[in-house]
């Protein structure tokens, strides 16, 4: 029976502070969603921008955990090469690593943008089943992958063409301090 009684005061200033949640709730729903605009893109789940970068093979940002952790890749360095005193020879290395990169991140941004696009048309058109949902889904996410592994790839290769000093002054330049993230790099 004491525990009936302790509920009961819980009880009474919920139900009281009911309407308080409810005229809360109404302010919220005037609060725009930062999603606000974005349902008149043509897939709404990548910008014009984001299209742009996954048709012309750029990184979206796959290669942070490499990038941000002292790890250059191809297309940053060649944006440095005078800063970085490449030679001629580092350079056309450089350039191969992404040159095939970007031949094979290429057609994986373009496939996930058609992946993207058609998820969208089937929720617009309101086909989507649940099947049909993972499927999609599950071949997104492999490409994602695939493309990301392509961009982490290219971060590999680098770094074996380059000095340790370039790659210090390179984490410099691009602004990740002294080095930027904990390597052990050596002359490659």
């Amino acid at each position: 029976m004491g525990r009936s009684r302790s509920f009961l005061p819980i009880m009474v200033v919920a139900g009281a502070l009911a309407p308080v949640g409810s005229q809360s709730l109404g302010a919220k729903e005037k609060s725009s969603s930062p999603y606000a605009g974005q349902q008149h893109r043509a897939i709404k789940s990548l910008s014009p921008a984001d299209i742009a970068t996954l048709r012309k093979g750029g990184g979206w940002g796959f290669a942070k955990a490499a990038e941000l952790n002292g790890l250059p890749g191809p297309v940053h360095v060649l944006e440095l090469a005078d800063k970085l005193a490449l030679s001629a020879n580092q350079k056309a290395q450089i350039t191969q690593v992404f040159d095939r990169m970007r031949l094979a991140a290429v057609p994986l941004g373009r496939q996930l943008i058609a992946q993207e696009r058609r998820l969208d048309r089937l929720f617009a058109t309101r086909r989507i089943t649940p099947k049909l949902l993972q499927g999609l889904v599950r071949q997104i996410g492999e490409t994602r992958a695939a493309l990301r592994t392509v961009h982490l790839a290219a971060h590999l290769e680098t770094p074996k063409i380059l000095s340790a000093h370039q790659i210090a002054r390179y984490n410099r330049l691009r602004g990740y301090g002294k080095g930027g993230g904990h390597h052990g790099h050596r002359k490659h």
